[in-house]
């Protein structure tokens, strides 16, 4: 049985919307003598005739009505394929969940979902922010692709990547005695009132290393489980504190001053996913958008010190 190739169809399909050779092969952008070849050859093999020759126009034949139905039908599910393709791309009908903790998400989670929004306009963003306890149910049940963590989750089922690492820095309310200063060291801030997060958090664990590589155990007059409870606190004046720069990746943060420490401390960022789990096109987009922010987060923070110290 003899069996027609899709470029044999495109050809029938091209002389049935056109009507004549020279116009198929305008459509097709190929010569007219290689569409008549092809049809010939085709009608030939067949052992059907697909087309009534009229004055020069090619007409479907009743007999092949079945054939020319069956082409339109395959041309449709190109049409449909090419627009769900369409619509991939977009992101259209598809979701994306994917989480992270309190200190990531107000500012760096916030630019890199405007960017895979603009990437992908059409794509249903679902984010959420999670404490530590949350993150590993969120991923062992697959709630959602991955977790951008200030820890690594520690567990035999969760793959940890780290993809950053940021400066703890020094926060205070403006006006501050210390606001000036190209740096201070924590011996600087003993002196004042300390709010920070409970030290056997992982993430309040790491806000404390500066003050134990000074040898120094950290006295706080008060605490707040998250960053942003810390920001708040400093800004309306009731102490001073130390945190990750991403918490505080903002260019403007009024009543709040942000500046390095003297001993450089550092805190990583890292990608938390289910082991064994493939990650689809848009997470690794999103991934990608993450290291972006990450590593440009001082920059929205850095330039406004120095406007501070040169003043």
């Amino acid at each position: 049985m003899y069996e027609i190739t899709l470029r044999q169809v495109e050809m029938i399909r091209a002389v049935m919307l056109r009507g004549t050779i020279n116009g198929a092969a305008e459509h097709l952008g190929v010569s007219a003598p290689g569409v008549s070849r092809l049809i010939k050859h085709t009608e030939e093999s067949l052992g059907i005739r697909l087309f009534e020759r009229r004055g020069g126009l090619f007409i479907p034949s009743v007999e092949a009505g079945a054939v020319f139905d069956q082409i339109r039908e395959v041309y449709k599910g190109v049409e449909n394929l090419q627009s769900a393709l369409g619509s991939l791309k977009k992101g259209q009908d598809v979701r994306l969940s994917f989480a992270a903790a309190p200190s990531i998400a107000q500012f760096i989670a916030a630019r890199a979902t405007r960017s895979i929004r603009r990437r992908y306009p059409d794509l249903f963003i679902d984010l959420n922010i999670l404490k530590v306890e949350e993150t590993l149910d969120y991923l062992l049940l697959e709630r959602g692709e991955f977790v951008i963590v200030s820890s690594p989750v520690q567990n035999p089922g969760v793959d940890n990547t780290p993809i950053a690492e940021g400066e703890i820095v020094a926060i205070l309310p403006e006006g501050h005695r210390l606001a000036g200063q190209d740096a201070v060291s924590v011996m600087d801030l003993s002196g004042d009132e300390l709010i920070g997060v409970e030290p056997s958090d992982p993430y309040g664990r790491s806000l404390a290393q500066p003050f134990r590589n000074a040898g120094l155990d950290p006295t706080f007059s008060m605490r707040g489980r998250f960053a942003q409870t810390l920001v708040s606190l400093v800004r309306h004046g009731l102490g001073v504190a130390l945190i990750d720069e991403f918490s505080v990746a903002e260019v403007y943060m009024p009543g709040l001053v942000r500046v390095p420490l003297v001993d450089s401390s550092t805190i990583k960022i890292y990608i938390a996913a289910k082991k064994g789990r493939v990650m689809s096109n848009f997470s690794d987009y999103a991934i990608k958008q993450f290291k972006k922010e990450l590593a440009e987060a001082s920059e929205h923070w850095k330039a406004e010190a120095q406007n501070l110290t040169s003043r």
